[in-house]
């Protein structure tokens, strides 16, 4: 009876998932990569540039860490010339950054 509650236990202890998202996320395996699909035109050029920065400003994990991180992506994206808004969503790890065109993409880190 213990041994059976012990492996139990110890079934149900390594079944627990992390929650670190940032690295499923940002891990940007069997997609374009970045440097063609900023070939591809102005608005895809600002988005890889808005995503490499919110990379750059990676802090922590902690919740006051991602929304900095993410605040500091907002903040460049909103300078961008083609950019009408960005929404931060500090948790999702994501940036939501509408163009000029119409144009809205999720942008995450891309990590170089």
């Amino acid at each position: 009876m213990i041994r059976s509650s012990t492996a139990l236990l110890l079934l149900a202890l390594a079944s627990c998932r992390t929650y670190d998202y940032d690295s499923h996320i940002s891990d940007h395996a069997g997609l374009v990569p970045d440097g063609q699909f900023a070939r591809y035109g102005r608005e895809q050029a600002q988005a890889v540039a808005v995503s490499r920065e919110f990379a750059k400003a990676h802090q922590g994990s902690s919740p006051d860490a991602l929304r900095a991180q993410a605040d500091s992506a907002v903040a460049y994206a909103r300078r961008q010339p083609d950019v009408v808004d960005a929404v931060a969503d500090p948790l999702g790890h994501r940036v939501t950054v509408v163009f000029k065109s119409g144009w809205r993409l999720g942008v995450v880190p891309l990590a170089d």
